[in-house]
């Protein structure tokens, strides 16, 4: 099972997630967006859960990206205990970020009945998924913050090494097998949401419009009538 858990399923929904968005992009062209729903709600609302949402997920993402498969902090001269110190820091903070942005999103999707006749099943599910797989993220740091504050960085340099042997295609469950399972949980979680991806409204990641960063202002003026 820990062979099958960890050394083929991150494979196995790695490829559904290439695959499945590629297929979804060629064939379901009229299906590739996120389904906004800031026109059936207050848009103040809208605006604080939603930009929480994002900006918590994001810098989660890039957060365990570049912790676990860059030399980062090394370049930096940054030792292990401070890189997972900072790494411990910034998780707490963008993942309760997200987690107050997810739930505000999730509420509305119950409490206004305007977006819930608009909601789809699978909003509901990746949705929900996403905030467990938060929430179990967050629990990690009870286990996690003892042990640093002993100077124990194991676990982490498991994880790191795990992580690296599958992105290597080297795959090495074997590092997991001393680790608590609330990481392994956590773990089975985020790939799931790979696997899930293609066939969400996830898939508008893929085509955010970047030039929205750099392209000049527009000015909109409001028609004043007769």
């Amino acid at each position: 099972m820990n062979l099958f858990f960890f050394g083929v399923y991150p494979y196995l929904a790695g490829t559904i997630f290439l695959l499945g968005s590629i297929f979804r992009y060629e064939r379901e062209q009229d299906g590739w967006t996120s389904y906004s729903s800031q026109l059936l709600a207050s848009k103040r609302y809208m605006l604080w859960a939603s930009n929480l949402w994002h900006v918590g997920i994001l810098l989660l993402f890039l957060g365990h990206f570049v912790g676990m498969l860059t030399p980062f902090w090394e370049w930096l001269g940054v030792g292990v205990l401070v890189h997972e110190w900072i790494a411990m820091v910034a998780g707490i903070t963008f993942g309760i970020v997200a987690m107050i942005g997810g739930t505000l999103l999730l509420l509305r999707r119950y409490l206004n009945s305007r977006v819930r006749a608009n909601t789809r099943f699978n909003d509901l599910v990746v949705l929900i998924w996403i905030l467990i797989t938060l929430l179990l993220g967050l629990g990690t740091e009870y286990i996690t913050i003892p042990a640093l504050l002993h100077g124990n960085t194991a676990i982490m340099s498991n994880l790191e090494a795990y992580v690296q042997s599958i992105a290597t295609f080297r795959p090495d469950p074997a590092q997991l097998n001393a680790i608590p399972w609330i990481f392994k949980v956590h773990i089975l979680f985020g790939m799931t949401v790979f696997l899930i991806f293609p066939f969400t409204r996830l898939v508008h990641i893929w085509t955010v419009p970047l030039n929205y960063l750099v392209r000049r202002y527009q000015i909109v003026r409001a028609r004043r009538m007769a």
